[in-house]
């Protein structure tokens, strides 16, 4: 009985926004993992696939978000030298990536193969003043371009974050949008064109 409040406790952490210890060791995780497998089924582009954890989410399970400096940095490069920056400017068009800044599809059970993601940014960021809902999880991104600019190496750590923001901070609860396939290399550019570009509503 004991056992199983603690698989509930676990759960029930895991929906909370707030950072909760989740696992003591590794026979915990692997008791847990062990319980998702079995109730959770494949359907759609929801896959069994997502039920394995790599080496950043088994770090940030058994270490409470707080890993050693020396593993942090060691994943994190790792993280980093995996994210496929592309040639030129990586800014795309805003119009475009205010559309998927607001899209909260993609990568559920009830998605096509064919259906086209979005970022669901506002879930967790306010971006534009206009925009009447957002969430609080990330900081505020108003202003973004406006006070960063548009060089090439804000373009570039603007797509290294959205492609995988656990390059930069490993247990980011920020999700890896392009490591994960969820957004493609031009949706991306077109999120980092809403971030930067001095006409977007980001930046008036």
């Amino acid at each position: 009985m004991k056992r199983v409040l603690f698989i509930i406790a676990i759960v029930l952490g895991a929906c909370s926004s707030t950072p909760q210890r989740h696992f003591t060791d590794e026979n915990d995780l692997r008791e847990v993992q062990a319980v998702l497998k079995r109730d959770f089924h494949a359907r759609g582009s929801a896959t069994m696939a997502r039920m394995e954890s790599d080496a950043v989410q088994r770090a940030c399970n058994l270490y409470d978000n707080a890993p050693p400096e020396e593993l942090s940095k060691k994943l994190e490069a790792e993280q980093m030298a995996a994210i496929k920056f592309p040639d030129g400017s990586l800014m795309g068009d805003w119009k475009r990536g205010e559309t998927i800044a607001q899209s909260g599809r993609g990568m559920q059970w009830n998605d096509g193969p064919k259906d086209v993601a979005g970022g669901s940014c506002y879930n967790c960021h306010q971006l534009a003043l206009k925009e009447p809902s957002y969430g609080n999880i990330g900081p505020s991104l108003l202003g973004f371009g406006k006070l960063r600019g548009t060089s090439p190496e804000m373009q570039k750590y603007a797509y290294g974050r959205v492609y995988n923001s656990k390059a930069y901070s490993l247990c980011s609860q920020m999700p890896r949008l392009g490591h994960s396939g969820t957004l493609s290399e031009q949706q991306i550019k077109d999120v980092v064109a809403y971030l930067l570009d001095p006409q977007s509503p980001v930046n008036q």
